[in-house]
């Protein structure tokens, strides 16, 4: 099975619509694709928590399949938003000086995808 890891890193609510659209799609089709939220995309969790946020349909279903693998612990802590985070039962991880290394989920065969 092809295994895909978006690693997404941007803020804006417009780019991740597709890192959800791709990872829901890859699922649909039978492939793994998983999402690791980075940077400033730690700040939407708390955002499309809302169920009033356009995005809030897609990150439902993302989460309710598992597709979301983690967030970022530093980027959660510097942007105040790991408490959101975990309370929407998204893991913080980060084994690279509190970062997710990529290097670890290339060695378990992910292709890593950035957005």
């Amino acid at each position: 099975m092809q295994k895909t890891l978006i690693f997404a890193f941007q803020g804006n609510p417009m780019c991740f619509i597709h890192v959800l659209l791709n990872a829901l799609n890859m699922a649909e089709q039978g492939m793994e694709g998983k999402i690791i939220l980075e940077g400033e995309a730690v700040n939407l969790v708390p955002e499309m928590a809302k169920s009033d946020h356009f995005l809030h349909k897609l990150y439902a279903k993302a989460k309710e399949e598992g597709l979301i693998l983690g967030a970022c612990r530093v980027c959660s802590n510097k942007m105040g938003v790991a408490e959101a985070v975990t309370a929407e039962n998204i893991p913080l991880i980060g084994d690279m000086a509190g970062h997710p290394a990529m290097a670890e989920y290339m060695k378990q065969g992910y292709t890593i995808i950035t957005l």
